[in-house]
């Protein structure tokens, strides 16, 4: 389901992000208009997204996502509406890729958990997502590859 994990160093980028608290039943509803407004709050700017979109998740529960949409920008990017500067995380990660349909995401972070466990990485509480390509570049979802991080302690 996974590409064989490693260990990583990611580097910060800047980024444009809209913060979203929803409830996980909404995140297919919510994502794609937030993704559509942080690509026209770069555009309006004159800057180029400098890489794939992302998600960076603070918290998941059981009911909800509470995360940073957004895109790593070519230049200082100026707070537009809901839209604001944010930041690509970095760090010593733990990373892999997942192929496939977004519905699998949720199997693909059990699989890769449980690889950190077994290795023994502590692990910080947040992760991120890349969205490295999708149904933007494919609309076959077997292509789809999503670049899954978790920030490491230590």
């Amino acid at each position: 389901m996974i590409a064989t994990p490693h260990i990583t160093h990611a580097e910060a980028q800047p980024a444009a992000v809209i913060r979203l608290a929803i409830a996980r039943s909404e995140i297919q509803s919510v994502m794609g208009p937030a993704i559509d407004d942080v690509l026209a709050a770069v555009q309006a700017q004159g800057l180029s997204p400098a890489g794939p979109v992302f998600a960076h998740h603070y918290a998941i529960t059981a009911e909800t996502f509470d995360f940073d949409v957004g895109v790593p920008v070519s230049g200082p990017f100026t707070p537009a509406g809901r839209v604001k500067a944010g930041e690509q995380p970095g760090g010593r990660v733990a990373r892999t890729v997942f192929h496939g349909n977004y519905s699998g995401l949720h199997g693909a972070w059990g699989e890769f958990k449980g690889w950190l466990e077994a290795e023994g990485h502590a692990t910080a509480p947040d992760l991120w997502e890349v969205y490295a390509s999708g149904p933007e570049s494919d609309p076959d979802p077997a292509s789809w590859r999503t670049e899954l991080n978790k920030p490491l302690l230590g």
